[in-house]
């Protein structure tokens, strides 16, 4: 009887150990290069990480792409390949993330960029606010500041050209201008001579596109040439290197982010309060203030703790099955609340969040304080 009731335990031990598998999440990030201060609060968010989901271990395998493209697309292919990861995300940097998509969209693998990339993968859903949502939200606090001429200074990769499309539209429609457009590298130390001919067309406002530490660098260079109209700078800028390197420069810019890095100064009724303030919250005491690249990770835990139970219904993680149930579960979630904004991903939208989740900043004093 002792031999049998053994037998019996060690088969529903086994049987349990085969009912469960480990979720292996494949993450490439910028922690050095141009984007590591995009990549490096991404990445102490994650060490914040759940470490179990719908009862399953979370393993996360986290790579540095070195701010390049032929380095995220080694690190994707590892991922695929090596690790059989059942998501991936990454990576920060726009140019990276997009080089990225053609290995998971092949490897049929759910990719969560942590940029705005573009593309129409149906395994590809961003983390980030779109651009045209947010230049939606640049778009009408311009019209109430009375601005009606804009000059373009932005990066010449895919984030410089997806905001100038996101923009045009919206600017035509509002009587908004473009007189003026200039382009640079990422990896640029002087835009004198983009800054001298935008100075020189005297617009009302200008747009700087650019993200992290690079952001200021631009913003510099217009304020050094006496520019003297309104400043914007997109949510890619919203971190607190854009002070730290613009320094007085920058006071009284205006950049639009999404709502995670001023969860306190939301009124009650914004649906991502709550979850703002709990991911600047947890984030600050463990690290110092966060940017809002880091609440891309938090919300990556939201949106794998309500998908994983609807994809784990349906197959065991490990499996090509797996992945895909990942997929389906993701476009058929419903209305999600993540600290920067509320998403809605579907099978026909994979950017998901509203026109309503724009938040403008100014630049006071060192900090970010919400336009009201």
């Amino acid at each position: 009887m002792k031999l049998v009731r053994t037998l019996v335990a060690a088969a529903a031990a086994l049987a349990a150990g085969a009912a469960l598998a480990d979720i292996n999440v494949g993450v490439s990030l910028s922690l050095t290069g141009p984007g590591s201060g995009l990549g490096i609060p991404m990445q102490n968010q994650f060490k914040l990480f759940p470490k179990e989901i719908a009862g399953e271990k979370v393993n996360l395998i986290i790579l540095d792409d070195a701010s390049d493209p032929g380095k995220g697309v080694s690190n994707a292919r590892r991922f695929v390949t090596e690790d059989k990861v059942d998501l991936i995300i990454g990576s920060c940097l726009t140019p990276v993330a997009g080089a990225m998509t053609p290995v998971a969209t092949e490897a049929k693998t759910v990719q969560l960029a942590a940029s705005p990339v573009g593309g129409d993968s149906p395994w590809l859903f961003r983390l980030p606010q779109g651009n045209d949502v947010m230049a939606h939200a640049v778009v009408e606090h311009m019209k109430k500041q009375g601005v009606k001429t804009v000059g373009f200074l932005g990066y010449t990769d895919a984030y410089g050209e997806l905001w100038l499309k996101a923009l045009t539209p919206l600017a035509d429609k509002a009587g908004i201008k473009i007189i003026a457009t200039e382009r640079f590298q990422r990896t640029d130390t002087s835009v004198t001579p983009q800054a001298l001919k935008l100075v020189s067309a005297n617009p009302d406002a200008m747009l700087v596109v650019a993200s992290g530490s690079g952001a200021a660098m631009p913003e510099l260079a217009l304020h050094e040439r006496n520019y003297k109209g309104k400043i914007y700078q997109t949510h890619a800028a919203a971190t607190q290197d854009l002070m730290r390197v613009g320094g007085k420069a920058v006071e009284g810019t205006f950049v639009v982010s999404g709502p995670a890095v001023v969860g306190s100064q939301l009124p009650d009724s914004h649906p991502s309060k709550k979850a703002a303030i709990d991911f600047f919250t947890n984030y600050e005491k463990s690290f110092g203030a966060p940017n809002q690249f880091a609440g891309h990770s938090y919300d990556a835990a939201i949106a794998l703790q309500k998908a994983v139970p609807l994809a784990k219904a349906k197959a065991k993680p490990g499996t090509p099955e797996f992945r895909a149930a990942l997929r389906d579960a993701f476009e058929s979630m419903g209305r999600t609340v993540f600290s920067h904004g509320v998403m809605n991903w579907t099978k026909d939208d994979h950017w998901g969040y509203t026109n309503e989740t724009g938040v403008m900043l100014k630049v006071a004093d060192g900090k970010f304080v919400v336009e009201k």
